[in-house]
């Protein structure tokens, strides 16, 4: 009986490992670029939340104080590449220009109904 707990323990294990590393890669539009959050003599880097939709779900992606970037060179309904790793994400314009984000909101697309 404690072989088959440990192996059914083992098995649960390894499938959580294999679904938390999964990694998303493809092109997207990106829908919305707005600042969050304010800056100050600690933190003078502006944060920016980047807003995506990918695989049924729309993404909101987050900077970080430390990331210094141009709000400019990310246009809104342009193509933009993305990678995410679990909550890790990195976007890339079209000029080539990428910033690192952390996903801060998910949300399932809802199907349409006609």
């Amino acid at each position: 009986m404690r072989r088959f707990k440990f192996a059914a323990f083992a098995v649960l294990m390894c499938s959580l490992t294999m679904s938390a590393g999964s990694k998303q890669k493809g092109t997207t539009i990106l829908k919305d670029l707005q600042p969050a959050g304010t800056t100050d003599k600690k933190s003078k880097n502006q944060i920016y939340d980047f807003t995506f939709t990918t695989a049924g779900n729309n993404y909101t992606c987050r900077t970080s104080h430390e990331t210094k970037m141009k709000a400019t060179d990310f246009i809104v309904g342009e193509n933009v590449g993305f990678e995410l790793d679990g909550d890790n994400g990195k976007l890339k314009n079209v000029a080539g220009k990428a910033v690192k984000c952390k996903i801060v909101r998910v949300e399932k697309v809802a199907a349409s109904q006609n």
